[in-house]
Formats: structure tokens, sequence, C-alpha cells
């Protein structure tokens, strides 16, 4: 049973940064590809950005890419997401996914096979 526990969600003003943090627990990153999802209100979840194989492998959206980092410590077990020059339109509910290693590129079975943190709010103001 693989659990997801994210943080470091909240209200920042439009070109500012903020840090998710997702730490894991059930299986090993190396068995794992990790990511992140995100939802705005009335609207789909959507992908955000993947990475497995200890970081050598990272994929993001055309939404944010340039202005999110993915990354991983791999001893902890845990995720970050480094959100840079955040627009308003990223205001959303954040999601950490745990996925096996064999989907790591596949996103659209992600709903379906992965495990699913809480979520973490994100609000950015204009």
């Amino acid at each position: 049973q693989v659990q997801l526990v994210e943080s470091g969600g909240g209200l920042v003003q439009a070109g500012g940064s903020l840090r998710l943090t997702c730490a894991a627990s059930g299986r090993t990153f190396s068995q794992s590809a990790m990511g992140w999802f995100r939802q705005a209100p009335g609207k789909e979840r959507k992908f955000v950005t993947a990475i497995a194989f200890s970081g050598d492998y990272t994929y993001y959206s055309d939404s944010v890419k340039g202005r999110f980092t993915i990354s991983s410590d791999n001893a902890k077990n845990i995720v970050y997401l480094q959100m840079n020059s955040l627009k308003p339109e990223d205001t959303a509910l954040y999601y950490c996914v745990s996925v096996p290693i064999v989907y790591y590129r596949n996103f659209e079975k992600w709903a379906d096979v992965g495990s699913w943190g809480q979520g973490a709010q994100v609000t950015v103001s204009s």
C-alpha cells in the first residue's frame, strides 16, 4: 500500500514561488515513477510533471515547462515540485501520484493505476 502526503501549498502573488513536497511510503523509488497532477475548480485533473529513474527521466506539460522543476530525494523517499514565476492560472489543487515504474510514460493510465495523495492547494493571486 503506497501512501503519499503532500505539503507546502499556500497563497502567493503572481510571479512568486512555492515548493510542494510529497513524502512517500510503501514502494521504493526504484520501483516507482512519481509525478504531480493538478485540478482547478470546475475543471478536469491534468498532468503536470513526472520523474523516474532517480531523476534521469523528467517530463513536463507545456503549461509549466521552464517554470516548474520536479526533483527527488531517493534516500528520503521525497519528491519536490519547485514552482517559479507562478501565474493565476496555476491555481489548483495539486496531487502527488505514484505509479509502478512500467507506467512511467503512460500518463493517461496514471489515474487508474496510481496511488494519490490528498492534495495541496496552491492559490496564485493577480
